[in-house]
């Protein structure tokens, strides 16, 4: 079926642009490809809308599928009347649906296909006629002792239990009753009792209610961890009186004997059936709804933090502090290569300060070290003041790197395959010196859900986590493009058209034959073929290519028309690279064809300007106070630089290098209103804090951004 029409008309875009892109990710095309090398066929669609687009073409199958299981379903059933089969044709979620399949939905045994079973389904019926007359009457011919109906009572209870299965299946019930759930139901929570001192941490929920449509996703997702951790009893009330009112509206229709069955019916089918129902569904899209924020915010995160400033190929010392153990030093060349590992003890118990200093001058000197990466975790601001007192020759850069995830990478099977001979303790320092030189190269090593920047991760939709995360990698390591000779195989896996088989087969090419000079060779590649190539040669970069263009975000699809424009000014590609006022005689509409429009022809002449270049921002130095240490030395008042480590949908969080990473609540980040904290600031952003409070029993560190 072609959903084109209906996903151009949600989404407002061209139809022929929607089609085309269907086409394309059907043909197994991924978006970063399709958004930055098929322009003309989407109308420059971004990778958000093709992703949109992919989402809603994915729903919209997933409806169709299932419309049609009921339809198969009902038929066989010999219940599909024209009617009906309209109905669920036009129905156009996956509520509507299902709300017009149960009446037909196969049940297990309920007390209303018991009460069918007694033959009283015609007793039941006209009950509902809510005609005149004497409801007794019409029992006593259902009275049967074989079928278990022993007396009048028994037939008209066994009659209101089918009423009450009607009313609940009946479809403008559910669809006016969920409109009142949906507007005016309100979500409880109350502390277990006894649990009061256990769950101190959940206080704010202990007695709370507020809208279920308007509760922010974090809330949500506290209340229903409190409940899950056995703290907090969580439900969905909406308003009883009002609801029962909306179905005697619909059902009552006398002031009679019958209607009275009736009203029993609708008293009890809302209360054993469709309140728990409903409260079931309205907690299940209200958690849809916050594991869709929380995951946005998670992914918003780690795109943010995977495309953080490199320090670029520098010779690096790497030290991941500790005060018992010792601070374990690892130096690495500018490729990110394990050339000497040390251990230190400059902090107590040991405090052999001098010794320490000592190894650190000698390491430095004899490597030529540009920077140092010290970890931001245990004793990491006293080791970085350590390092700032020594009497470098050349004094290094001296950088507190977020360590978050290096000891989940060093105990990975990935950090076991590249350091099979050395211990964990060293593969966590070799971790964050790769981090300071290139923190996308690193992380991707790492499970995102462990790098902690997000919000309850493990309290939403896995599944959806994953799939967030996997597209978020994708478009990051995509946007800032591949060194082939040099990446790791995971970094490889994430290019576009690749994967983890491809990118095992690009290291063991590389390994047996020294690497790649063009990016055609990657076709000489166990597996590579035609549509990989395709996917992925835009991506790849080989910084000592002959061929200038193999250095570049030029698909090689296009070289054909940059050698046309350097033909036509008698110049060479590097000529044309190397000097603007040569590209500046291009007039790009003259080198339209049928497959490369003004979209495709405006990038390649951007990245002609800046071959290769990379999309991320320029390393900046940051410090701390050096003034300030541990959470101890805060005061109320202080205004302290500090770095963004994590963005919730309440505020942000700041490294202000005292081990406690405090809060700036979303009040807190501006004098104006603030619906988003990603508006406002950005991960790894430096900035000015001021201090709030400190709450030294529980470590809470209040901060503002207001500090005029």
């Amino acid at each position: 079926m072609d959903f084109s029409v209906k996903i151009a008309q949600e989404l407002n875009l061209n139809l022929d642009f929607v089609r085309n892109t269907i086409e394309l990710l059907n043909e197994g095309a991924s978006i970063p490809f399709i958004a930055r090398y098929r322009k003309e066929a989407t109308g420059s669609m971004d990778e958000v809308m093709v992703l949109r687009l992919k989402e809603r073409f994915n729903q919209l199958i997933e409806l169709e599928d299932r419309r049609s299981v009921i339809l198969h379903s009902i038929e066989e059933q010999g219940k599909l009347t024209d009617e009906l089969k309209e109905k669920i044709e036009k129905a156009e979620t996956m509520y509507e649906l299902e709300d017009l399949y149960l009446p037909y939905k196969p049940k297990r045994k309920t007390r209303a296909s018991i009460a069918k079973e007694k033959g009283l389904e015609p007793l039941a019926m006209r009950l509902y006629t809510q005609e005149n007359g004497n409801v007794e009457e019409w029992a006593k011919p259902y009275i049967n002792e074989e079928k278990g109906v022993n007396n009048i009572d028994e037939a008209l209870d066994g009659a209101i239990d089918i009423l009450a299965e009607f009313i609940t299946e009946h479809e403008i019930t559910r669809t006016k009753l969920r409109k009142l759930f949906i507007q005016k139901s309100m979500i409880v929570s109350k502390v277990i009792t006894g649990k009061e001192g256990e769950g101190n941490k959940y206080e704010i929920y202990f007695d709370n209610k507020e809208l279920i449509r308007k509760i922010s996703s974090h809330r949500l997702l506290a209340m229903l961890r409190g409940e899950n951790e056995g703290y907090l009893r969580v439900k969905v009330e909406p308003d009883e009186e009002e609801a029962l009112d909306l179905l005697y509206n619909i059902h009552l229709k006398a002031d009679n004997e019958a209607a009275g069955c009736v009203a029993d019916a609708i008293d009890d089918g809302y209360k054993r059936l469709l309140q728990p129902q409903l409260e079931t569904e309205m907690r299940q899209e209200a958690k849809i709804r916050a594991d869709e924020e929380a995951i946005r915010v998670f992914a918003d995160n780690v795109r943010q933090l995977l495309l953080a400033p490199p320090l670029g190929e520098k010779i690096v010392m790497a030290i991941d502090p500790g005060f018992r153990t010792g601070c374990k030093v690892v130096v690495l060349d500018k490729f990110g290569h394990l050339k000497e590992n040390t251990t230190i003890y400059p902090h107590p118990p040991q405090v052999e300060v001098f010794q320490a200093n000592k190894i650190i001058k000698e390491l430095a000197d004899k490597y030529k070290v540009e920077a140092i990466a010290i970890g931001n975790g245990t004793a990491g601001r006293e080791t970085e003041n350590f390092a700032r007192h020594i009497d470098f020759k050349d004094k290094p850069l001296i950088v507190v790197v977020n360590e978050n995830g290096a000891s989940v990478y060093s105990a990975s099977e990935v950090a076991r395959e590249e350091f099979p001979d050395y211990d964990i303790t060293v593969r966590g320092a070799v971790s964050i010196g790769r981090r300071l030189m290139d923190p996308l190269a690193e992380l991707i090593k790492i499970d995102p859900k462990s790098i902690g920047v997000g919000q309850y991760q493990h309290d939403v939709n896995q599944k959806k986590l994953q799939e967030s995360l996997a597209h978020t990698v994708e478009s990051c390591v995509n946007a800032v493009g591949v060194e082939v000779n040099t990446a790791s195989k995971q970094l490889l896996s994430y290019v576009s058209g690749i994967g983890p088989a491809l990118a095992e087969n690009i290291v063991a090419y590389r390994i047996e034959n020294g690497g790649f000079k063009t990016k055609a060779a990657l076709k000489k590649v166990k597996r590579f073929g035609e549509k990989a190539f395709e996917q992925a040669a835009g991506f790849i970069r080989i910084r000592d290519a002959k061929n200038p263009l193999d250095r570049s975000a030029v698909h090689p699809e296009s070289y054909a028309v940059v050698e046309k424009m350097a033909k036509s000014l008698q110049c060479s590609i590097d000529d044309l690279i190397e000097k603007e006022e040569l590209r500046k005689q291009i007039r790009i509409k003259d080198f339209v064809t049928a497959t490369i429009g003004i979209p495709t022809l405006t990038d390649i002449m951007k990245e002609l300007a800046k071959p290769g270049r990379d999309p991320r921002q320029e390393f900046n130095l940051f410090e701390f106070d050096h003034n300030i240490s541990d959470i101890s030395d805060l005061k109320a008042g202080m205004v302290l630089p500090g770095v963004i480590v994590n963005i919730a949908a309440f505020g942000c969080f700041v490294d202000i290098g005292v081990h406690q990473d405090g809060l700036v609540h979303i009040s807190q980040l501006s004098k104006k209103y603030v619906d988003n904290p990603n508006k406002i600031v950005k991960l790894n952003q430096k900035v000015m804090v001021k201090v709030l409070d400190v709450d030294m029993q529980r470590k809470r560190i209040n901060l503002t951004m207001n500090i005029d």
